[in-house]
């Protein structure tokens, strides 16, 4: 063999080698293909500036540092953790005054639940660059309109410091854990109305409105915690359970100068939920969202904040339920916006303050994703929408009389964008399937980039060693004429000739979305993974998600699991029938509402799915909160064969296929309970599966190797199953 030739076939084989370079589950989970980012990107009020929360990974310094929209130059460094004591453990987050000269500064945080969490604040003076430890252990502290005062939560109790004496005042008394809550949410609202903080302050700083919560007849959970003790530790929460009592609420006002309080008597609700609270800009009305059990009949309240009356200015029904957001945003002359899907579509209002009508502002059959401002100055709403496609998303800004509607961002794909306080500038975050995220500095007049700020190029570059497969997406319709999204990723050497496994990925839950043209998650790259074992990912948002119209998602009400697991077992079938894919090797994957899913598909379409993997499933609804539960099912007591008939418990007899259960025991969300029951009915029906529970992990199930070992498990179970 010459020489050259001998060169020629080394090239090829270094090729090819270089090519096949596999994709590790230890490489997803320690940071190999991380993207850069802008972490906590906060726009000022009163200059037009940002600031970003940066973070030096040699040194672990941490800065929050100020720059200007215009040039993108940094201004200053308004704090360095290297540069106290009080900062040796880092900076977790930060808030500015309204004036923005002071800051309370989170660190030592400690997390409770998904979205609450204990913090120790300290106070920083800008100006003077002094920095004072504040408070321990507290709760969403915030400061008074003028700067001076700071409320604040602890131990279910509600204070109020003054900042220039150090006096605190307690607003309340009652507050006792696993019976009485103020000012902070129990823990079935913090899930699933996602909010933390149920109190603020008037425009005036003369009053704090703040929501009760009497959790007292609310039944307990309890979990073992196993940690490192002898014995066990019990954790007791309250928890109300589809059908159960919820927490009682009531709202209450303070009045700061005078130290009291007087509760507001709403109306005549009956078990009830307030939604949201928010001081208007006249700083005697509160406004309020009260919302019935069902969730289908919503009022926006204004309350006088001296006489505590109240009057529905907004009323709002649906035939299935309504979302709530915190789109409500009140214009300088009280006049506000507001979202709704009572089109059919989700489309933004406006309406005068008395609560009438003036003019729907965006309309058509395409929904608005994000609501990010008004500029009164230009009478323009800017926000953003799935116009272009339902799996993409873009900027728009449109005249608040709903005319002269422009499209900012031009890349397909998923935009979205942090504003400028006059709204001139704006930065836009995109992402595609193949393009990961870039930041952008925008102009908003005609979305025209001015200059980039962050790209992830080193990491494109990093990703050629892979060779990775890109996501194809196309929309699936099934025998019963269902059009249905979906994305495939095939192997990088795929062969049409060949016969190929599948194995699906889902979620399918109300309003949910995994078909969607933006960026790797972490379980991208495990698919990907997948893909170099020789296998092709699939994944189809079925009825009941979201983004394509009110319709479309709410065919699911009183009956979850009905329509979505026939639309994947509908979309298997047609997969199935390709001429690459082994019809005989189709399994599905999928966590949480999608543990359900893929527990439900095994059984009911034990002659489609080979194999099944659900990963911290509902397996009855009976077992899941109040709050989500009855917005799709009301209750247990009102529909009790919409609860049965689709749980997969009642349906474990079927079961022919490879079935393997996974639940962290800490989960305070979806509860261990939902697989010890399925468990139970499984050995009961004689039928053989995997399972594991993983001790102390909660809904995520991960810390430590406790991802790597999960995915790891996982793998192995596909490899030998499909």
């Amino acid at each position: 063999m010459t020489c050259r030739k001998i060169t020629l076939l080394f090239l090829l084989i270094s090729a090819a080698t270089f090519a096949q370079r596999k994709i590790t589950i230890e490489e997803i989970y320690n940071g190999t293909f991380r993207t850069e980012g802008m972490d906590e990107l906060l726009s000022m009020k009163n200059t037009n500036q940002y600031t970003v929360l940066n973070s030096d990974r040699s040194t672990g310094n941490m800065t929050v540092d100020l720059y200007d929209y215009g040039t993108l130059k940094k201004v200053s460094t308004l704090i360095a953790s290297k540069d106290s004591e009080l900062l040796a453990d880092g900076i977790d987050s930060y808030t500015f005054s309204a004036d923005e000269k002071k800051m309370l500064i989170a660190t030592r945080s400690k997390q409770i639940f998904r979205h609450s969490f204990t913090a120790d604040y300290l106070l920083y003076d800008i100006a003077a660059k002094t920095l004072t430890k504040l408070l321990s252990e507290v709760q969403e502290p915030v400061f008074s309109p003028d700067g001076k005062k700071v409320a604040y939560a602890k131990d279910n109790n509600l204070y109020v410091s003054d900042l220039a004496s150090g006096d605190v005042a307690q607003v309340t008394n009652d507050g006792k854990k696993n019976a009485v809550i103020n000012g902070i949410t129990d823990w079935v609202y913090e899930e699933e109305f996602a909010f933390v903080r149920a109190f603020d302050w008037s425009a005036d700083g003369s009053k704090i409105a703040f929501i009760r919560f009497d959790e007292s007849q609310v039944p307990e959970f309890s979990m073992n915690v196993y940690g490192q003790e002898l014995y066990p530790v019990t954790d007791v929460f309250k928890y109300p359970k589809a059908g159960e009592k919820n927490s009682e609420v009531s709202l209450h006002l303070y009045d700061v100068k005078m130290n009291k309080t007087k509760e507001v008597k709403l109306g005549n609700y009956n078990d009830f939920y307030i939604a949201r609270l928010k001081w208007t800009n006249d700083a005697n009305v509160l406004s309020v969202q009260v919302i019935n059990r069902h969730q289908d009949n919503l009022d926006l309240i204004f309350v006088d904040g001296n006489s505590g009356t109240p009057k529905v200015v907004l009323n709002e029904k649906d035939k299935a339920y309504i979302d709530i957001t915190d789109n409500l945003t009140f214009l300088k002359d009280n006049s506000f916006i507001w979202t709704s899907e009572k089109d059919g579509f989700n489309h933004i209002y406006l309406y005068d303050k008395t609560g009438k009508l003036k003019n729907q502002v965006t309309s058509g059959k395409w929904e608005v994703t994000a609501y990010y401002g008004l500029d009164e100055k230009n009478k323009t709403v800017f926000f953003q929408s799935t116009e272009n496609g339902s799996i993409n998303r873009d900027v728009y800004k449109i005249g608040l009389d709903g005319k002269n509607k422009t499209r900012l961002s031009n890349a397909v794909g998923t935009n979205s964008a942090t504003f400028s306080p006059n709204f001139a500038f704006y930065v836009n975050t995109f992402s595609s399937a193949t393009v990961p995220p870039t930041y952008t500095l925008n102009d908003s007049k005609s979305g025209k980039m001015l200059q980039p700020i962050v790209n992830n190029d080193k990491l494109l570059a990093k990703r050629k060693a892979y060779d990775l497969p890109s996501k194809e997406f196309f929309v699936l319709k099934t025998e019963k004429g269902n059009e249905l999204n979906a994305w495939l990723i095939k192997p990088t050497d795929f062969d049409a000739s060949k016969k190929y496994p599948v194995f699906m990925y889902q979620y399918s839950g109300p309003g949910s979305q995994q078909v969607d043209n933006t960026w790797d998650g972490y379980d991208d790259y495990w698919f990907k993974m997948l893909t170099q074992k020789g296998y092709i990912i699939a994944c189809v948002d079925g009825r009941g998600t979201g983004f394509k119209g009110a319709e479309f998602k709410k065919i699911t009400q009183k009956e979850l699991g009905k329509y979505e697991v026939i639309d994947q077992i509908d979309a298997a079938k047609v997969l199935g029938n390709y001429p690459y894919v082994d019809k005989e090797r189709i399994g599905i994957f999928g966590w949480s509402y999608g543990g359900f899913m893929s527990s439900n598909c095994i059984m009911k379409g034990a002659d489609v799915f080979k194999m099944a993997i659900a990963v911290a499933p509902v397996t009855s609804w009976r077992y899941y909160d109040s709050i989500y539960t009855e917005r799709y099912m009301q209750t247990p007591q009102e529909n009790p064969s919409g609860y049965d008939e689709n749980s997969p418990i009642n349906h474990v007899q079927k079961l022919k296929g490879k079935f393997l259960l996974i639940h962290g025991s800490a989960d305070d969300n979806v509860h261990v309970q939902n697989s010890m029951k399925m468990i139970e009915a499984l050995v009961q029906a004689n039928k053989q599966f995997d399972w594991a529970i993983y001790p102390d992990k909660n809904h995520g199930i991960y810390g430590g190797m406790t991802r790597v070992q999960l995915y790891t498990k996982m793998t192995n179970f596909i490899k030998e199953n499909l």
